[in-house]
């Protein structure tokens, strides 16, 4: 799996020892760690496991964020289902020295349309209620916000809302219809 637009290219996670370093210092940041909780998997372990569910179901990403210009990784980009469900999550987590710069939009925007190529209907993103700038977006990725939800992980989460456009479109047609 590799997508790529002007600025980024969404691709793997490797075991190359810069990028686990990276990956380490990224899900130990304190700006990570306070919406996420400690993650205590070893990052080797982690790029395993996001590799063999990307193999599992093709519609799943979790890819790091490079950008292209400098080949720096900002983050970690997912696309992946939501636990025990059948639905799909967008979800990213950018290190603090590429927050700000549009990258977690654009990986999102990225990641949404492979799924929506794919015949993904719809998909959901679940926000910690103190995280503003992930809610913004949300919405600037054409989220609806549905309200709080409690439903996932045992945590309370902001829930965020998009349908495919095939999907929007059907919605729409079955509505006028009964008017």
């Amino acid at each position: 799996m590799r997508l790529e637009s002007e600025r980024l290219v969404l691709r793997p996670w490797t075991h190359h020892p810069d990028e686990l370093d990276r990956l380490a210092n990224l899900y130990s940041r304190p700006s990570l760690v306070r919406f996420l909780g400690v993650v205590r998997e070893p990052v080797g372990r982690m790029v395993d496991d996001w590799a063999i569910r990307m193999a599992t179901d093709p519609r799943q990403v979790i890819a790091a964020i490079e950008v292209r210009a400098t080949g720096v990784i900002a983050g970690t980009v997912l696309f992946n289902l939501l636990p025990g469900e059948h639905h799909m999550e967008v979800g990213w987590h950018l290190h603090p020295d590429s927050e700000g710069h549009g990258y977690a939009t654009e990986a999102g925007q990225m990641v949404i349309r492979r799924g929506f190529s794919l015949g993904v209907p719809e998909v959901f993103a679940l926000v910690v209620p103190k995280n503003v700038r992930s809610q913004r977006v949300c919405r600037r990725l054409g989220m609806a916000h549905l309200g709080r939800t409690t439903r996932y992980h045992d945590t309370e989460y902001e829930l965020f809302h998009l349908l495919s456009r095939r999907r929007n479109s059907v919605a729409r047609v079955r509505q006028a219809a009964r008017s």
